[in-house]
């Protein structure tokens, strides 16, 4: 065959393999997404349905007992605004907040730095101060009611020592207080924990490094501690504040908001006007803003890891 003839009739190319469609990585993405459809689906049903629902309830004014349900625009909204009791109910949230937080993570912080001590006995202590995490909630706070009483047992402890208690949780200048160490001796055992946990990963070289060049005990703990376990710190402070944001049992059973409205933080507050004044729509417009501060103090703290955080900058 000549060459000419060869490039006449050119010889058939052949056809390109088709791909099968069930690839590596679509077998991958779909066990992945088949493994995460659970949690997608609680979230979308429990959490994202709740928060939609709650926004078309704020819309509407609904009333139980006589089964009526109005649609009212951005009525309670505006009420929101003219609402006299909402600044004094803020502030005894932002007060119960910031005591919290201090409060529990520095004596979080100070326990965990004293029980990682090779002493004698410290899994004992360190059970004691775990220990009322695992209590009821209710229960602690009743046993605390009583104890704080007029005639209950902290003030019969002071009358020992000659000293005249006050009714700690009917006078304004001591009930916020008492509710606040009543939420701290709860939960200071869990963050306690959390902070053990990161003491005990830090190198011990570090700090053996530090004493050979003179470095005080303090200044090892500024320079090493603190940065080392400043991703917990980070994570606490993020738990403390939403949960000290969330209070309820607390209130309900120690002060009820009491005395006038010194307790009364946004959840209580929440509650008395959706369920003792039966005004759902205030209520989910009430929950509307809690969400909304939850939301942007914990993206407040998210940002400020890359300031405060070690090896987040």
């Amino acid at each position: 065959m000549t060459e000419a003839s060869m490039t006449r009739n050119p010889t058939p190319t052949q056809a390109a393999p088709t791909r099968p469609f069930w690839t590596l990585a679509r077998r991958e993405a779909l066990a992945g997404g088949l493994f995460v459809a659970p949690q997608l689906l609680g979230v979308a049903v429990f959490v994202l349905l709740p928060l939609a629902l709650v926004f078309w309830y704020s819309l509407h004014e609904w009333n139980v007992l006589a089964n009526t349900f109005e649609f009212t625009g951005a009525q309670n909204y505006q009420a929101l605004l003219e609402d006299s009791t909402l600044p004094p109910v803020l502030l005894a949230s932002a007060v119960f907040a910031a005591g919290l937080v201090v409060f529990n993570l520095g004596l979080a912080l100070l326990l965990a730095v004293l029980l990682n001590q090779k002493l004698v006995g410290i899994t004992a202590f360190r059970t004691f101060f775990f220990s009322p995490v695992v209590v009821s909630l209710v229960a602690w706070t009743i046993v605390w009611g009583f104890l704080l009483q007029h005639n209950g047992g902290i003030n019969g402890v002071l009358k020992l020592a000659g000293i005249e208690g006050p009714n700690w949780l009917r006078s304004p200048g001591t009930a916020m207080g008492s509710v606040i160490v009543v939420q701290v001796f709860k939960n200071v055992g869990l963050n306690m924990v959390l902070f053990l946990a990161a003491l005990q990963g830090v190198p011990r070289e570090l700090y053996e490094a530090a004493r050979i060049d003179g470095a005080s005990a303090w200044r090892q703990f500024r320079r090493i501690t603190l940065p080392l376990i400043s991703p917990t710190i980070l994570l606490t402070s993020v738990i403390t504040v939403v949960g000290a944001l969330q209070v309820f049992a607390q209130i309900a059973v120690l002060t009820q908001g009491g005395p006038g409205h010194s307790t009364t933080v946004l959840v209580y507050y929440l509650y008395q006007q959706t369920f003792q004044f039966h005004r759902f729509g205030y209520g989910s417009t009430l929950a509307i803003v809690l969400f909304a501060i939850v939301a942007l103090l914990t993206l407040a703290q998210w940002q400020l890891r890359r300031r405060f955080v070690f090896q987040e900058q």
